[in-house]
């Protein structure tokens, strides 16, 4: 149960650490908003989000894939090519200045926000069901509830974290040279845990 946790963990934060469009507006929010509880509207709509695509997947693709070989084999190096392809997107990403983008949004305006880039975006569909999804089929039980469990607890510590980030660095970070560094960071997990599900193909 230790090793589901510490992957689920692992493959988590290297699928959430990139600053995509949904990162970057709950960064922004918390930098924007003048006190962080302003903030919380983003930052719960994004974990509940999340913790939606990561039960989904887990369940629903883990169904599928037991029954055939060949799309367990298929979704794994789906899997690991797409981790390895936005490894070097995130390692080249240049993030736009926060303070550009920092408006304040009313609590509706941010839930809704965030829902959108939350639920509509590609890259989150295929981060859940191409990633997590086909990670959690090599565990069975309680492992498996161990592993979602752990994903889905990342996801919340993550946002949260954003936020707080977001509301101590927002001032500081005119450049964007931090969240060049983490982009960096971010790629070098992603590789390592393309990496590590492809090692589970032999």
């Amino acid at each position: 149960m230790l090793e589901a946790m510490l992957h689920g963990m692992i493959l988590a934060f290297g699928l959430i650490l990139p600053l995509g469009v949904q990162n970057v507006f709950v960064f922004n929010q918390g930098a924007s908003q003048t006190k962080f509880v302003r903030a919380l509207p983003v930052i719960i709509t994004a974990a509940v989000c999340d913790t939606l695509l990561i039960s989904i997947a887990v369940v629903g693709v883990s169904v599928v894939v037991l029954n055939s070989y060949w799309i367990k084999i298929l979704l794994y190096v789906i899997g690991s090519l797409f981790l390895l392809y936005m490894g070097f997107m995130v390692w080249k990403a240049k993030p736009q200045n926060v303070q550009e983008a920092g408006l304040s949004f009313s609590p509706k305006k941010q839930i809704s926000f965030a829902i959108s880039v939350s639920l509509l975006n590609p890259h989150a569909i295929l981060d859940t069901i191409g990633v997590i999804g086909t990670s959690s089929v090599k565990y069975i039980g309680s492992e498996k509830v161990a592993f979602a469990a752990a994903c889905i607890l990342v996801s919340w510590v993550w946002f949260a974290g954003l936020g707080i980030t977001g509301r101590m660095l927002g001032k500081i970070d005119k450049s964007g040279n931090y969240l060049t560094i983490l982009n960096k960071v971010s790629a070098i997990v992603m590789w390592g845990t393309a990496i590590y599900i492809s090692s589970s193909l032999f």
